[in-house]
């Protein structure tokens, strides 16, 4: 019997935005602020108040404690190996060695995502029923940061 992700994810969510909320402050107690360069590719890509994002350079991307959350992020595809950077409201995580504009403005789109839904308890119901729906690649916030990205010239 496989885990039926659309079923558990009314359950999901609360402990979802819980653990985002405290990613959120956690970045914003150890992460950098935005040179002038990077205020300006956030502006670039809609972010309204760039300024108070803050980036956190880190291993490996954090993975929830809580089994039933760790699972869900593994097997959406949202946490695991691959991944090289999150974006938590204006708290961003990006791995070691991936701190590129491409990553950083496709993570600065998700600020902005994040920006107009109001908060992270607002942007994640819409953001992971998109991944459950449609997986991670065809999620409409997915499709329109890789919109956003900014590729070195």
């Amino acid at each position: 019997m496989t885990y039926d992700l659309r079923s558990a994810l009314p359950l999901l969510i609360p402990k979802a935005i819980a653990w985002a909320e405290a990613q959120s402050s956690s970045i914003g107690k150890i992460g950098q602020p935005l040179n002038d360069a990077l205020l300006s590719v956030a502006r670039g890509v809609g972010v309204m108040h760039p300024e108070l994002i803050r980036v956190a350079e880190v291993p490996q991307l954090p993975l929830p404690e809580d089994p039933v959350l760790q699972h869900a992020a593994l097997a959406t595809g949202l946490l695991g190996p691959n991944m090289i950077g999150m974006t938590f409201g204006y708290g961003i995580y990006i791995c070691h060695g991936h701190r590129t504009k491409w990553l950083l403005s496709h993570e600065f789109r998700h600020a902005f995502q994040y920006e107009q839904a109001g908060s992270i308890a607002a942007f994640l119901p819409t953001y992971l029923q998109q991944i459950v729906t449609v997986g991670y690649h065809n999620a409409p916030f997915e499709i329109d940061a890789r919109a956003h990205e900014v590729h070195d010239t």
